[in-house]
């Protein structure tokens, strides 16, 4: 008797199945591996953002704190411009208003954590600023545009929202790891919890999650396919092989090749080892 085929429930379970073992050792097991071969160095980035946050938040437990914090990191969306690009990098590590701090340290040390130990610590810094950028631009956008264009536009009382907080750059980090690794499952989850969060929650911050998914998405698919002159080169400083074609009849190297120079061979004479045209011709009509 011939053995029935596996039923569409069975195949699809096999498909999740080993969709999930392949995200498991891509998304996770793979960087852990990495951090154990360097060491805490490898959780620098991460270190870094969880204790600026931290710092942050304890600082602004005070008047006199609170003020400094939204000196220095503050970002709304009626400052000038300029300004609002000089405090975008501290604003990273000043937590939101409205979020629980201790529950997005764990997201933030994850997040900054796996992108260190998979994409190296300049792609990572890269990633989160961008998306950070992303959503903070297009929120300036949206108030200059105003409620009333198609739904896109925000009133002006959205310019006075303080926007802070690592969520885009953590929203980011996930979502271009997913797009760079192949991973649907992580994709699906990071995107989705973030449409749903636009939905369920209409502001500001849910807009540009959204913003910053969409950035991420972007980045993810140009990896790869030019390396930008701003990011360092993984093959800088080691000697890559020389290329050579097949050997030729008896050992000469084949037309792809450059051959060395041979020591033995007679050099050619220079320039001035040759006789002048004149000096011969004068000795011949001397003869």
């Amino acid at each position: 008797m011939r053995d029935r085929a596996p039923g569409l429930p069975a195949r699809v379970g096999a498909f999740v199945l080993r969709t999930l073992r392949n995200e498991g050792r891509t998304i996770f097991v793979d960087p852990v591996r990495r951090l154990l071969g360097r060491g805490p160095a490898g959780l620098l980035l991460a270190g870094v953002a969880v204790g600026g946050v931290i710092f942050f938040h304890a600082l602004a437990q005070r008047p006199a704190g609170a003020d400094v914090v939204r000196a220095v990191g503050g970002v709304q969306g009626d400052l000038p411009l300029w300004l609002a690009l000089l405090r975008t990098p501290v604003s990273l590590y000043v937590p939101a208003l409205d979020l629980p701090v201790w529950a997005g340290i764990t997201q933030l040390f994850l997040a900054f954590a796996l992108a260190e130990n998979s994409l190296g610590r300049a792609r990572t810094l890269a990633v989160a600023y961008a998306t950070t950028l992303a959503g903070t631009l297009t929120a300036r956008v949206m108030i200059m545009a105003g409620p009333d264009r198609w739904g896109f536009g925000l009133p002006p009382e959205a310019g006075q929202v303080l926007d802070t907080g690592p969520s885009a750059a953590v929203v980011g980090l996930f979502t271009y790891i997913s797009v760079v690794r192949r991973a649907p499952v992580v994709f699906l989850l990071t995107g989705g919890s973030m449409v749903w969060e636009s939905i369920a929650k209409p502001n500001l911050a849910g807009r540009e999650h959204l913003v910053a998914v969409a950035a991420a998405i972007v980045l993810g698919l140009l990896h790869g396919r030019r390396r930008p002159a701003w990011l360092p080169d993984p093959l800088r400083g080691t000697k890559r092989p020389k290329r050579s074609g097949p050997a030729g009849p008896g050992g000469a190297a084949g037309p792809g090749s450059v051959a060395a120079p041979d020591s033995a061979a007679p050099a050619a004479p220079s320039a001035a080892e040759m006789p002048s045209p004149r000096v011969d011709a004068r000795v011949n009509m001397d003869i």
